[in-house]
């Protein structure tokens, strides 16, 4: 493929981010796959790298749809650890543990979690980016600093409890722009009376956009990336780069 033709790529990639990446490692990797460095591209909506599944990456004239991309509603698989919180309300931060004298039953869980349907305040973590007195919030965290992050509404659509054997309860999560599952975790947590951190996080589904359409990461490593692995602008339904 000619330079030519690279700077000719248009539309989007679907990429199943794989555990341990960051979402700027899926762009540097598409970059290297087209074997154009300077590659016009962008995702729309971060993923942490303990986080996996569904990266909506844009290329060329398609980066105009990220800002749309990103207020799509969401899917996420998760799995919440309820034995303790942690400092970063996941696994990478230190435990706090809790002494649940009484595990929760089943029909607890699921009343607790359906409490977390609709518009809600939700309270960001600590250690997220959000931009607290002109700083990151991780960055005054991650200094010993007490952060203070304003409630904010976000919405859930739904909150399906797939599985439950203590002290791991599964949860599917369909919400809009700018939930925190992790929130969801530290929050579930709370109103059990036990701990609450999230253990896993798996994004099946953004927007129209589904994991069973998504290239693994791995593929990227291997595969030359060319016009026919892109979703072209014309075929996106509901969304426009003008």
């Amino acid at each position: 493929m000619n330079a030519k033709n690279l700077d000719s790529l248009c539309g989007l990639l679907i990429v199943d981010k794989p555990l341990h990446w960051s979402s700027m490692d899926v762009i540097r990797r598409i970059r290297q796959a087209t074997g154009q460095r300077k590659l016009k591209a962008g995702h729309a909506g971060t993923l942490d790298p303990l986080a996996t599944g569904v990266l909506v990456c844009c290329i060329g004239k398609a980066t105009k749809l990220v800002e749309k991309l990103m207020g799509q509603p969401k899917v996420y698989d998760a799995q919440v650890d309820l034995t303790a919180f942690t400092t970063t309300d996941d696994l990478e931060g230190d435990r706090q543990e809790v002494d649940v004298p009484r595990k929760p039953t089943e029909e607890q869980v699921r009343a607790a979690l359906g409490q977390f349907v609709g518009q809600i305040q939700q309270r960001p973590p600590a250690f997220s980016a959000i931009h607290v007195e002109g700083k990151r919030a991780y960055d005054l965290a991650r200094a010993g600093q007490a952060v203070e992050i304003p409630t904010r509404t976000v919405t859930i659509y739904d909150a399906q409890l797939l599985s439950y054997e203590w002290p791991v309860a599964t949860v599917r999560i369909h919400c809009g722009k700018g939930t925190y599952i992790r929130s969801i975790a530290r929050d579930l947590g709370l109103a059990l009376n036990t701990g609450g951190h999230l253990a896993s996080l798996r994004r099946t589904k953004v927007g129209q956009f589904d994991v069973a359409q998504a290239m693994p990461g791995e593929l990227l490593k291997e595969k030359r990336i060319t016009q026919d692995d892109l979703i072209p602008l014309e075929s996106i339904q509901g969304l426009d780069a003008a």
